[in-house]
């Protein structure tokens, strides 16, 4: 870590000292966007963070220390502290196309009760090389009226090669794109509704019969780059990422879907989107970079971060960067053949770059809800219905109001609210306080041992859940704030 900071110290030097800028135009003409209102950092801000970052450890143990400490803060900041229920999934596949060496359906999954999302799926026909990997692909903000999102011809060509490879591709929409409907891309959880979308995507993927669950990928450019390294980080069931024009120490994205709910600081924590791809070590990670962007610098800032931090798992062979400086932000041919190969090298794919019989569809064929299979009756209608949703308590729960789990509330003059935990159990428990609609607002974690936790509250008078959790079971308990 010495040599990184010294090196990444004299390349910061050289930025300040030269007053190196650059410019490029965010967002594309004609994209979905929202933005999310944090400010971007610098270039030498965003080394100098790397620079800081680095200092706070020094081996794999006190990196995982770090991270842990990063993913329950950006969890917490999306009120995701919990997940929400995993309800079924009740995929429904139809229409069916056939081209050469691979096939193409249309399919609709809940992510949560009532709410939908549509994508397609790309499969090998070459049966005998059963089960396949899969490869979760997301587009990004990139927008060409009428292709938006996954019905691009990139998008497509992209998909369709990897099937043709030998990989099971399962294409979605990020929220607000087309026919993600049900709510906008300046819905205000968008943020933990995208994140739980991924994950519910890589369910799905790993419930396929045809697939191996242990050789699962995703991959994704610009605000698709975003979510395949968050999702990588949260999710270690992703064995293999290519997060693509988007890993840097000093841009957050910019878009709601990518900085919102303000998940690159908290209480305890600080991070930049360089770090969060980091948090995939020791698993394969290629990182594509180009010259017109906020990823120009990656070969000398970003990467480097990213390397010594799989160096200490022994593992620096595992992460690469394809960095293309005469090119720009796109997910281009250049940028999908090094994919490929990256992908076909940790897979044992079939190593193909000739994208010609890679078919590009008429998007009316793409479509998903149509006369025959419309968006059912039942599908959540408001953004208020979609959040109740996302942040219900899970009920996968084996006692409520557990005997041994005793939770006593008291209300202080000032207004503070003190909870006395007395649990009877040699475990480590959690507190958590809720809104009754189920979204977290906190949560803390303590030995077994008799607690006092003071919550200064700073919400406004409402009426609260204060739940009290060892593994799956619960104690609950109503409050009320007021003035």
């Amino acid at each position: 870590m010495k040599t990184y900071c010294v090196v990444l110290k004299t390349l910061l030097f050289i930025i300040l000292s030269l007053g190196i800028t650059i410019t490029y135009t965010w967002p594309p003409q004609g994209a979905v966007f929202c933005p999310s209102g944090v400010r971007d950092l610098s270039e030498s801000e965003g080394a100098q963070k790397l620079i800081q970052y680095a200092s706070s450890y020094t081996d794999s143990t006190e990196w995982k220390e770090r991270a842990a400490n990063i993913i329950q803060g950006l969890r917490a900041q999306m009120s995701l502290g919990t997940y929400p229920q995993k309800d079924s999934l009740k995929p429904v596949f139809h229409h069916k196309r056939s081209y050469t060496g691979y096939t193409v359906e249309n399919f609709y999954f809940e992510s949560l009760p009532g709410y939908f999302v549509a994508g397609n799926l790309y499969s090998p026909t070459d049966s005998s090389k059963a089960p396949y990997p899969g490869i979760l692909c997301i587009h990004g903000h990139f927008n060409e009226p009428p292709k938006v999102g996954r019905f691009r011809d990139d998008m497509q060509k992209r998909c369709a090669t990897l099937a043709r490879m030998g990989a099971v591709v399962l294409s979605y929409e990020l929220v607000g794109y087309g026919e993600s409907t049900q709510t906008n891309h300046c819905f205000k959880d968008v943020m933990p509704l995208q994140v739980w979308n991924n994950i519910r995507a890589l369910d799905l993927l790993r419930s396929l019969e045809q697939v191996d669950t242990a050789r699962i990928g995703m991959t994704g450019a610009s605000g698709g780059g975003t979510q395949t390294f968050l999702t990588s980080a949260l999710d270690s069931r992703i064995k293999v990422s290519i997060p693509v024009i988007m890993v840097s120490a000093h841009f957050f994205g910019g878009c709601m879907g990518e900085s919102g709910n303000e998940i690159h600081s908290g209480d305890n924590y600080e991070t930049v989107n360089a770090e969060i791809a980091a948090m995939a070590a020791p698993r394969p990670q290629l990182i594509i970079s180009d010259g017109e962007d906020w990823t120009k610098n990656t070969p000398d800032v970003e990467f480097p971060y990213i390397q010594n931090v799989y160096k200490l798992f022994g593992a620096e062979d595992k992460v690469e960067n394809l960095h293309l400086p005469e090119e720009g932000h796109d997910y281009g041919y250049s940028k999908r053949k090094g994919a490929y190969t990256f992908f076909a090298k940790h897979f044992g794919l079939t190593s193909i770059t000739d994208e010609t019989e890679s078919i590009v569809e008429d998007i009316n064929l793409m479509r998903v809800f149509d006369s025959s299979h419309p968006l059912p009756d039942y599908a959540l209608k408001t953004d208020e219905e979609i959040s109740e949703m996302l942040y219900k308590p899970p009920v996968n729960i084996h006692h409520f109001n557990h005997p041994l789990l005793l939770l006593r509330i008291l209300q202080t003059g000032n207004g503070d609210i003190r909870f006395i935990i007395s649990p009877s159990i040699t475990q480590k428990v959690s507190l958590q306080i809720l809104s009754l609609n189920g979204k977290v607002i906190t949560t803390k974690h303590f030995e077994a041992g008799k607690h006092y936790f003071k919550w200064s509250k700073k919400a406004k008078p409402a009426t609260y859940l204060a739940l009290l959790r060892i593994g799956k079971d619960v104690t609950v308990k109503k409050f009320t704030v007021i003035n």
